[in-house]
């Protein structure tokens, strides 16, 4: 699966941690932590990664559009995970590979301007009474979708 995770003013380092065992999982090339995200060298994303950040590729960058940018010009279709009408549901968005998809902070979600960068806009259906999940959580599923759909496209 030729994608990669862009974690974009995440807070917790226990929700960074999450990402990099998932990413690993996944089968993901990279994680690019930014802004306020918490990195490996945070004793609570080393713990909650249970050795996922030694063996995982990662960068920090301190401006995530910069990030945005060098991935759109290798080639990369960038997706914010985001709610909102204007978004396509996950399971109707049709990748092309390769792919970036792109989180948000847990309070306030992904910036204007980073919503801007980003050409598709994906979102977890929700049933419930919630409208979101834990951004952790929201990366297994959304993580798990498209290497379904990679395995799919590769068959």
């Amino acid at each position: 699966m030729r994608s990669a995770v862009v974690l974009d003013q995440i807070r917790s380092a226990y929700n960074v941690g999450s990402f990099f065992r998932t990413a690993d999982a996944a089968g993901v090339e990279r994680l690019y932590l930014c802004g306020i995200t918490p990195r490996p060298d945070n004793p609570q994303v080393a713990k909650t990664a249970l050795g996922a950040h030694l063996t995982l590729p990662w960068e920090w960058h301190y401006d995530t559009l910069v990030v945005l940018r060098v991935l759109s010009a290798r080639g990369y279709q960038l997706a914010a995970v985001e709610t909102g009408e204007e978004s396509a549901t996950l399971f109707d968005f049709q990748p092309r590979w390769p792919v970036a998809v792109v989180f948000g902070n847990e309070i306030t979600g992904l910036a204007p301007e980073i919503l801007d960068a980003c050409p598709v806009r994906i979102r977890i259906p929700m049933m419930g009474m919630k409208s979101s999940l834990n951004v952790a959580t929201a990366g297994g599923v959304v993580l798990y979708e498209l290497l379904r759909k990679s395995l799919r496209d590769s068959a």
